[in-house]
């Protein structure tokens, strides 16, 4: 779950973590009021679950409040990254001296958080590890022992120099680890974390995600899901009980299993396709979640195929079968769909989908074959 950055802001400011008071507006009016509120210069900041705010215009400086209330008109309402902008952040600017990026990351490999750290900080760290990984210091954490004052110390030596930095950020360093650690993230960042003229080390940007397996157990992190900025079949495959990552391909995927899921998408590509999604129905022999899945995947207008591919242990494939048969039934699907099962029920399932004048194949290569060709040729 991506929280905005005033979520993610709230988060460190109870920890510790040194920033600027700011405020969340959702009106040019309330905007203003911040602005004069806070006084002199402040920044807008559109506040949406997407990179590039700034370059797509959705970051703004105001002299005064009625300049706030101008950007803040324009920004709200706008697109970035195809999500609609409904609140901003309203902060003061900074005067920056020096940027720098602080960043934990779950690493699955190892099973521990990792810290990332460089100099190189106020742009996408992406395009840093691509370009100059050397900027980069790493330092992964024993999530037991927890991060050590010399560690932290450690990374922050190869930000600053001078030690009264040094010993802000390493501090931040910790705060960080706790707000991470303490809310189940799987990522935790502050880009930038700058140095001031007067001497102090500050948060001005921060971004946390949250694993969704935390959310459960913490009430109080789910209540922070804002639906109106995610993706909205997402949205959807999340209240079917599905799991679905929409991706930008034309090839979409209905699978049973997160192997047999990646293993489908690899295949897709291998074979010269590209898959739209992820969608991974699970084990559930529910024929609704079926028709919910073809739903979700007929909505993407680029979607221009449509592949089940069901190995059926505890999914049963007649279920399964069934629920193709109602979806079609229900709406129309547009598409060309292809069908691979075997398995459990495997030809009751054949049966089904012959008397609606359906056929299913049992050879997975030819089936993504036959769907991505499909594919093409709807292009």
């Amino acid at each position: 779950m991506n929280l905005h950055e005033y979520q993610a802001r709230a988060l460190l400011k109870a920890a510790g973590v040194p920033m600027f008071d700011g405020d969340v507006a959702a009106t040019p009016t309330e905007a203003e009021a911040i602005a004069r509120r806070l006084g002199g210069t402040v920044v807008i900041k559109a506040q949406v679950h997407a990179g590039g705010r700034g370059k797509a215009g959705g970051v703004k400086l105001a002299r005064n409040p009625a300049e706030a209330a101008e950007e803040a008109s324009q920004i709200l309402g706008m697109q970035i990254k195809g999500l609609t902008v409904h609140k901003v952040l309203v902060v003061p600017a900074a005067d920056i001296a020096t940027e720098s990026y602080v960043g934990l990351i779950m690493d699955r490999e190892t099973q521990r958080p990792v810290f990332m750290v460089s100099a190189a900080g106020g742009v996408d760290i992406e395009e840093v590890a691509a370009r100059t990984p050397e900027k980069i210091t790493r330092l992964p954490v024993d999530p037991v022992i927890g991060l050590l004052p010399h560690q932290a110390l450690t990374l922050a030596f190869t930000l600053y120099r001078d030690y009264a930095h040094v010993k802000a950020a390493a501090k931040i360093m910790e705060q960080l680890y706790t707000v991470f650690t303490g809310n189940g993230a799987s990522l935790a960042e502050i880009n930038p974390l700058v140095t001031t003229p007067d001497g102090r080390v500050l948060a001005l940007d921060a971004k946390i995600v949250i694993d969704d397996n935390e959310l459960d157990r913490r009430p109080d992190l789910a209540v922070l899901r804002d639906e109106s900025a995610e993706e909205p079949s997402e949205v959807a495959a999340r209240r079917a009980n599905l799991t679905f990552i929409k991706l930008d391909g034309n090839v979409g995927c209905v699978v049973n299993g997160a192997g047999l899921a990646m293993a489908t998408m690899d295949l897709v590509k291998y074979y010269g396709g590209e898959p739209a999604n992820f969608l991974d129905i699970g084990g559930s022999s529910n024929p609704e979640k079926v028709i919910a899945a073809l739903k979700i995947i007929t909505a993407d207008s680029h979607v221009k195929a449509i592949l089940f591919n069901i190995f059926g242990g505890i999914t049963r494939t007649d279920d399964v079968a069934n629920g193709i048969v109602q979806a079609t039934k229900q709406f129309k699907v547009g598409v060309p769909i292809v069908i691979r099962l075997t398995g459990t029920n495997e030809a009751e399932a054949i049966r089904i989908l012959n008397g609606a004048g359906m056929k299913a194949l049992s050879d997975m290569d030819e089936a993504v074959q036959q769907v991505v060709e499909l594919a093409r040729e709807a292009a």
